[in-house]
């Protein structure tokens, strides 16, 4: 697994990325993010930031209550982004990562798991930007791989943490396998509408790409060239997702 000085700094350096790209293009629709646009974007991650922040730095055991900061205005948008996504990046830098602390995951509640996660919410979003403006974005396929890794332990709907409302079943099981590093993922059903994840390739049905590319497909925002069978798997794979 990465250490924190790597995943804190990828956080900064793709936030620093996004917000170059994003200067000047505030307007632009942004096309997995409905009604979004890139300023939308921006303030969503001024306000994600601020709020892991505060979660870590005061060691809190349940979601800000706090409100929120308001807004910023549009001149000032990007500069106080960059400046809410160095105090995050301070902040975990700092902090004990095994300290106990407020998460969305039922079986994490940990500094560790806010660290790990904040790279792949980062990195996303800035290929949502740098999409809007048909560029590119990516990251280190080894990163890449252990947010693969992550999303499949933590995002889908499992025995530990079933989706609400119920989601359909798997019915059937689906290998994806990382082009670029050397990780596999099978995921199967355990029960109805929830799924268990094995490491390596158990299943006939397979889908192979670089892992940036497989988290973007997790988080659906591309589509993978795949057989009849894993490209069938694969939808209802992504409607187990528990992520918004």
């Amino acid at each position: 697994m990465p250490t924190t000085e790597r995943y804190v700094r990828t956080i900064v350096e793709q936030s620093t990325e996004l917000a170059r790209q994003a200067r000047g293009a505030l307007d632009k629709a942004v096309a997995h993010c409905p009604g979004w646009t890139v300023a939308d974007l921006v303030a969503h991650l001024v306000e994600v930031h601020w709020f892991w922040a505060t979660v870590v730095d005061q060691q809190l055991a349940a979601a800000p209550t706090s409100a929120r900061p308001a807004r910023p205005d549009r001149d000032h948008l990007i500069d106080r982004f960059l400046v809410g996504a160095q105090r995050l990046a301070d902040v975990l830098a700092r902090a004990d990562q095994s300290a106990a602390v407020y998460t969305w995951a039922p079986s994490r509640h940990d500094v560790a798991f806010v660290t790990r996660h904040q790279v792949q919410e980062v990195a996303v979003h800035h290929w949502d930007v740098a999409n809007a403006l048909g560029q590119r974005a990516g990251l280190d396929p080894t990163l890449a791989a252990d947010s693969v890794d992550e999303f499949l332990t933590f995002s889908l709907s499992s025995d530990l943490d079933p989706a609400d409302p119920p989601r359909p079943p798997l019915d059937g099981a689906l290998s994806l396998i990382a082009a670029d590093v050397d990780r596999a993922w099978t995921v199967r059903d355990s029960q109805p509408g929830t799924v268990l994840v094995v490491d390596g390739v158990h299943a006939a049905a397979t889908l192979t790409a670089p892992a940036f590319e497989l988290l973007l497909w997790l988080y659906g925002r591309v589509e993978l060239d795949a057989s009849a069978p894993a490209d069938q798997v694969g939808r209802r794979l992504r409607a187990l997702s528990t992520m918004d």
